[in-house]
């Protein structure tokens, strides 16, 4: 961070906000773009290892092999979902329902414990604002010479330093797309598609689309997705309460705010010295000694830009630190905040968290790779065949849900006598569906006239454990 300090509060603005055009009409209100100010500390550093951590990930995955496929691949064209060692089916949809309770309760979890840490640290608009801006600032330069060449004529040397920074943007925003579209279509098609200029028309419209997106709203948009389009910006409010950890500025220590230099007397005085650098940090220019606003990512940047100042005029940190609205109205240190952390409705969520979580790897370990769909041919209820017996007509359908052949047996039972008239095994390719029809012969006289119920045993000739058992019904003629 730059190390002048500004003792007036006015001059904030005219170095980090340049105001634009309002709307038609002057029905909007006016917008300010915003130029944040480079800072080091704690949080910046944490950010940027979840950047890195996320953006290897994501990257990384779909070059990542298994068992001469793609480890990860959500393939949408055959309707599987390839996952390490996991083949998930449509049939599967269970798994991605607990999934996204999974997601949907841990963010309730998090965000009553701590906040928007997912904004500030996860949210892949946080995530890549902040490579593009790392981007714009090695090009550009620094707040201030980004504000100043916004505000200059056009020139040579403008104009290289924006077609430089938007090339760069836009080759970024395109790889991004692209990795984003092989996780769904296989990444060795896609890079034959780029050496042959032949991708299919829903590949093209996801890596352009995505690729556009990604540039406005992180090259453009910026705050203003987190402002005005985020949904979670407008509901978070119910997930908190006074012992919410939340970015806060100590007001009875703060105030009142004046100028203020190391060594100086400070009786009577607030530490705060209204210099404006928590305001040029935030990449939603918003103003913490405001209190907490919706508008607060909770990425801490205020929090580091806060401690170097009182770093330089000898104040001790945390003037603006992470605390919840209890300690400040109580006084309560850090072990007393900790203490709450473990409330009721922090131990409700954890409690669902556990059980719907158990539940999900119950799920994964006993799940049987197997399924089958048994389907009665509806055009005969039922027909007397030579030497006494009545014979009905199924079509079972079996999903090989391995990635190594098997053979399937099959047998029958629930009516006496009942059995399989011909082959009693199929073969099935390695994550292949296979059709079958089997002929099934009953006496006459065992059953009632009309439905009666058997059962169909499918197992694995490899592997008697993988088995399925479906219902279906027998008729006999009335």
């Amino acid at each position: 961070m730059n190390d002048s300090i500004s003792g007036n509060s006015s001059q904030k603005g005219s170095s980090t906000l340049v105001p634009e055009k309002k709307g038609p009409g002057g029905l909007y209100a006016e917008h300010k773009k915003i130029y944040v100010r480079a800072t080091d500390g704690l949080f910046a550093r944490w950010r940027w290892v979840f950047v890195l951590l996320t953006q290897v990930v994501f990257y990384g995955l779909p070059w990542l092999m298994w068992n001469d496929r793609q480890a990860v691949l959500l393939h949408l064209v055959e309707r599987k979902f390839y996952i390490f060692g996991w083949v998930f089916w449509p049939q599967d949809v269970f798994f991605l329902t607990i999934l996204l309770i999974i997601s949907a309760y841990s963010l309730f979890f998090f965000t009553a414990i701590a906040g928007r840490l997912w904004c500030g640290y996860g949210c892949p608009q946080t995530v890549y604002t902040e490579l593009f801006l790392w981007i714009e600032q090695k090009i550009e330069g620094d707040h201030v010479k980004r504000a100043k060449l916004d505000a200059s004529p056009m020139s040579r040397r403008k104009f290289a330093l924006k077609t430089a920074k938007y090339v760069i943007w836009g080759a970024l925003a395109l790889w991004t797309s692209f990795t984003f579209v092989a996780y769904f279509s296989p990444l060795k098609e896609l890079l034959t598609s780029v050496s042959t200029f032949s991708f299919g028309p829903w590949e093209t419209f996801w890596i352009l689309f995505y690729g556009v997106f990604t540039f406005v709203f992180a090259g453009s948009m910026r705050e203003q997705v987190c402002r005005f389009m985020c949904p979670y910006a407008r509901f978070q409010s119910v997930m908190f309460d006074p012992d919410t950890l939340v970015v806060t500025y100590d007001e009875a220590r703060g105030e009142p705010r004046t100028v203020r230099r190391k060594g100086e007397d400070a009786a009577g005085r607030g530490d705060c010295i209204d210099c404006g650098i928590c305001v040029q940090v935030c990449p939603t220019g918003i103003d913490i000694r405001d209190g907490l606003q919706y508008e607060c990512i909770g990425c801490a940047a205020c929090i580091d830009a806060c401690d170097q100042i009182m770093d330089k005029i000898g104040a001790p940190r945390g003037l603006v630190r992470y605390s919840t609205e209890n300690a400040l109205k109580r006084g309560w240190g850090k072990s007393e905040i900790l203490h709450h952390v473990l409330r009721l409705r922090t131990l409700i969520y954890s409690g669902v968290l556990l059980l719907i979580g158990t539940a999900f790897i119950w799920g994964l370990a006993t799940r049987i790779p197997l399924r089958v769909d048994v389907i009665r041919d509806r055009a005969s209820l039922g027909q007397e065949i030579p030497g006494g017996l009545v014979e009905n007509v199924y079509l079972l359908r079996v999903m090989n849900m391995t990635e190594k052949p098997r053979v399937f047996v099959f047998d029958v039972d629930g009516l006496r006598e009942v059995q399989v008239s011909g082959e009693h095994r199929v073969a099935v390719g390695a994550a292949q569906t296979q059709e079958v029809t089997l002929r099934v012969h009953v006496p006459l006289g065992i059953g009632r006239p009309g439905a009666n119920e058997i059962f169909f045993d499918v197992s694995a000739e490899d592997d008697p454990g993988v088995k399925r058992r479906e219902k279906a019904s027998f008729f006999f003629p009335l």
